[in-house]
């Protein structure tokens, strides 16, 4: 039997984890594998600036940071903006996968340029960033959002009508702008991935479940990142960091 953790990157309790657990329920899963999610001590209320991605970063570091004393086999990042990974890579020997560069780079595997969808027009900076920053610019037929502020705690529950045909018109927009495929640019929007797999043309990758199968699939083939690409910290500074966010979870009343 292999342990997954799976890092949320916000300070929910547990009625609000349930809803990123239920992404577990939308794929076939092998049964001797088992996830189990674990949020945040403290963090940003928002993904929308470099602050916020700063604080995403060391937030998800801290809670992984333990995953292979702790009898993990492999961590997954339960945010497309990959946040912590890189860290948490120099540091465990076990898998560390991020949704993010893993489902554009899937996305190739389906069509010649993807689209992602982001959710509103403050999160646009963040794709805009990552794209760069992974080379995948000239692949990507556009980003567009669909005018909604994120729900990090309850997602999309009790706003469906109103927010699938919004997600519906941004994922034809990337269509008519040459996007094979479309890709959901949060793990906040898994439940509208079978409302939009049944009325687009196109295929739709839903980041979170294909984490999922990516990292059963690392297992099964005894994979983990290269050490030549994630060094390890000359002097590590594990307490360091627990110490601070400890302090951050009691100033924020998390």
């Amino acid at each position: 039997m292999s342990k997954v953790l799976v890092l949320v990157p916000f300070a929910l309790d547990e009625s609000q984890i349930a809803y990123r657990e239920a992404q577990t329920r939308t794929v076939s899963l092998r049964p001797d594998v088992t996830f189990h999610f674990k949020p945040v001590k403290a963090g940003p209320t928002s993904v929308a600036s470099p602050h916020d991605w700063m604080l995403l970063d060391i937030s998800l570091f801290e809670a992984g940071l333990n995953a292979e004393v702790d009898g993990f086999d492999a961590v997954v990042i339960d945010t497309v903006s990959d946040s912590g990974a890189d860290g948490l890579r120099s540091m465990l020997d076990i898998p560390v996968l991020a949704p993010g560069r893993a489902s554009l780079i899937f996305s190739l595997t389906l069509g010649r340029r993807f689209g992602v969808m982001a959710q509103w027009q403050p999160a646009m900076a963040r794709y805009e960033k990552v794209l760069d920053e992974w080379g995948l610019r000239s692949r990507c037929a556009g980003v567009e959002h669909f005018d909604t502020p994120p729900d990090f705690a309850n997602l999309i529950v009790g706003k469906e009508d109103a927010v699938f045909p919004k997600m519906e018109s941004a994922c034809r927009r990337l269509i008519e702008r040459g996007a094979d495929v479309i890709c959901l640019g949060s793990t906040t929007m898994h439940q509208a991935h079978g409302y939009l797999s049944s009325v687009l043309e196109v295929p739709v990758v839903n980041p979170g479940p294909l984490s999922y199968k990516l990292v059963e699939a690392m297992l099964a083939l005894n994979l983990s990142h290269s050490r030549n690409a994630y060094p390890r910290p000359l002097v590590p500074k594990p307490d360091m960091v627990h110490a601070m966010l400890d302090a951050a979870a009691r100033v924020s009343g998390a």
